[in-house]
């Protein structure tokens, strides 16, 4: 039996889904890999020009220093999320018919795009579709609905930038950021609380794990705690699939084809 057939084995007997997913879920969507300087560059060639890393761009410091800059960057990234299309491995989670819960870091709402309910989707970074108030004037968390104006060549914000409905002041995406001691976490602590409630209560989980990377490990430590009893961890990553406890599948597949080649043989 290979490896596909073995996850795939899992899944049919599963009687509910953990889906664990970093930001390599996405890259089959067309979303850009901000794996290293030059993945980022290459995705936002001006910045390159500048001379701007995404460490230094995602820093909330630019909301008070450059709010401009701050907003460019993000108003670019809102409006890139929103045209994109979730690649069918999303459709393929929700056709197996399995009681499912999402855990990730991603910002981009594609999950809850491609139909899973937003109670549903653990944001353990937080939403780019949200906003909070920069000073905290104690408005709560309220949705991203505006398009935000960027200049190409500068990549700098050039519409009104949004403020709190509240007070006034700047507002900025509910995102947890690089050095970010500012980002609210009320919204995403709820819904965290709620899958680990759900997760708790299940007798039979499997985790499929997707795009999570050795980086920023948060995802996989999540895949890892969650399947440390049965092992029924089923890790997708073109780069780095190796389980370190040895317990488990590894494909190293994109999510995409591998979601794909999975659907085949559970369907069969």
């Amino acid at each position: 039996m290979n490896e596909l057939d073995r996850a795939a084995e899992l899944i049919r007997a599963a009687s509910a889904l953990l889906i664990c997913a970093g930001a390599g879920m996405g890259v089959d969507s067309g979303l850009p890999d901000f794996r290293g300087d030059e993945g980022f560059w290459q995705a936002y060639p001006p910045y390159q020009r500048l001379g701007l890393r995404f460490v230094e761009l995602a820093d909330p410091v630019h909301f008070a220093e450059d709010p401009e800059l701050a907003w460019g960057f993000y108003g670019h990234r809102l409006q890139l999320y929103r045209d994109t299309v979730p690649h069918k491995g999303f459709t393929i989670l929700r056709n197996w018919g399995k009681p499912a819960r999402v855990f990730t870091s991603n910002v981009d709402g594609q999950f809850q795009k491609a139909g899973f309910p937003d109670e549903h989707v653990a944001e353990v970074h937080g939403s780019i579709h949200h906003l909070q108030c920069f000073v905290h004037c104690g408005q709560p968390i309220w949705p991203a609905t505006d398009d935000i104006d960027v200049d190409p060549d500068t990549m700098r914000a050039t519409s009104p930038l949004p403020r709190c409905p509240n007070c006034g002041s700047l507002a900025r995406p509910n995102i947890l950021m690089f050095g970010d001691f500012d980002w609210e976490s009320g919204r995403s602590d709820r819904t965290l609380t709620e899958v680990a409630k759900w997760r708790a209560q299940q007798d039979n989980l499997v985790v499929i794990e997707l795009g999570a990377g050795t980086a920023i490990p948060t995802v996989r430590r999540m895949s890892e705690l969650a399947s440390a009893r049965t092992g029924a961890l089923i890790r997708i990553n073109p780069r780095e699939p190796r389980i370190r406890h040895g317990r488990g599948v590894e494909l190293p597949m994109g999510s995409a084809e591998a979601l794909t080649e999975l659907d085949i043989r559970v369907a069969g």
